[in-house]
C-alpha cells in the first residue's frame, strides 16, 4: 500500500510523454510520416528516392514509363498503369501518363459491366434483339440494348427501331398469300379471278387467230386453184382443184 502513492508521479510523467508524443507524430497534409519524423512529399508524378533528414528535405524522382503518381506522396514506387485488354473487350480511351493512370472504354458494340467513376473493367456485348422484338432503346457504353416485342398486326426482323405494320393486301387488290407474323410481313399476290380471266383472254386470242390463219389459207388456196383452171383445157385431162366448202 505504500507504494502505491509513488506511482502517480510516474504515470502521470508517462501521459505527459504520450501526450508530446501524438503530437509529434501527428503530420501536416502535405507531409508523410517517416519513422519519427514529418518529410514533404513528392509531387504527382514523382515517387520519394530518400526521404528527408535534420539537415535535407525529401530527394524525389520522376515516375518511370508505364507507371504513374496521380496524387502527392510519400511511397517510393509509382503504380503501375493500367491495360485495356481486348480479351474483357475494352479499348484506351486515355493513356496513361506520369500522373494519371490509363482510361478504358468498351469496344464498339460493347457497353460497361464493371466500372469505377471514370474508368471501365470489363465490357459485355449489346444484347441483339430477336425476330419479333424491336430496339427500344440502342445500346450505349454504359448500358445494354433494350428490346421490346411487337404487337398484334406488326412486324420486325429484330433491327428495326419500331415494329412495322403488316402490308394489307386487300388495300393493294391484292389477296394474301401468306398471312404476317410478329417477325415477317404478309406476302400478296394477284387475284385468282383476275389471273383466271387474263388466262382465258390469252386462250380466246389464240383461238381466233388460229382460225383465222386457216380460212386466210384455204382463202388463198381456192384463188390459187381457180386462177389455174382458167388456164387449163378439162377435157386434156388437167386435175381439177378441190376446194373445201
Amino acid at each position: 500500500m505504500r507504494g502505491k502513492p509513488a506511482l502517480l508521479p510516474s504515470l502521470l510523467l508517462i501521459l505527459v510523454m504520450n501526450g508530446f508524443g501524438g503530437q509529434t507524430l501527428k503530420c501536416h497534409r502535405s507531409e508523410y510520416l517517416t519513422g519519427s519524423d514529418c518529410c514533404p512529399m513528392c509531387h504527382a508524378g514523382n515517387r520519394v528516392k530518400t526521404d528527408c533528414t535534420e539537415t535535407r528535405s525529401t530527394s524525389c524522382l520522376p515516375c518511370p514509363e508505364g507507371t504513374f503518381m496521380d496524387r502527392p506522396t510519400g511511397l517510393k514506387q509509382c503504380f503501375a498503369c493500367g491495360n485495356c485488354d481486348a480479351g474483357s473487350n475494352l479499348k484506351i480511351s486515355l493513356s496513361c501518363t506520369t500522373t494519371s493512370d490509363t482510361v478504358c472504354e468498351p469496344l464498339e458494340g460493347f457497353f460497361c459491366l464493371d466500372s469505377t467513376e471514370n474508368d471501365c473493367m470489363a465490357a459485355q456485348e449489346h444484347t441483339r434483339c430477336k425476330p419479333g422484338q424491336y430496339i427500344r432503346h440502342k445500346g450505349t457504353a454504359q448500358r445494354d440494348t433494350e428490346c421490346s416485342g411487337c404487337s398484334e398486326g406488326t412486324y420486325s426482323d429484330g433491327t428495326f427501331t419500331s415494329c412495322l405494320p403488316h402490308t394489307q393486301c386487300e388495300t393493294l387488290n391484292l389477296q394474301v398469300i401468306k398471312p404476317g407474323t410478329v417477325s415477317t410481313d404478309a406476302e400478296c399476290g394477284e387475284q385468282t379471278a383476275n389471273r383466271t380471266a387474263v388466262v382465258v383472254v390469252v386462250v380466246v386470242l389464240l383461238i381466233v387467230m388460229i382460225v383465222a390463219a386457216v380460212v386466210l389459207l384455204l382463202y388463198r388456196k381456192k384463188i390459187g386453184c381457180l386462177n389455174t383452171e382458167n388456164k387449163r383445157n378439162k377435157e386434156n385431162g388437167d386435175k381439177v382443184c378441190f376446194i373445201p366448202t
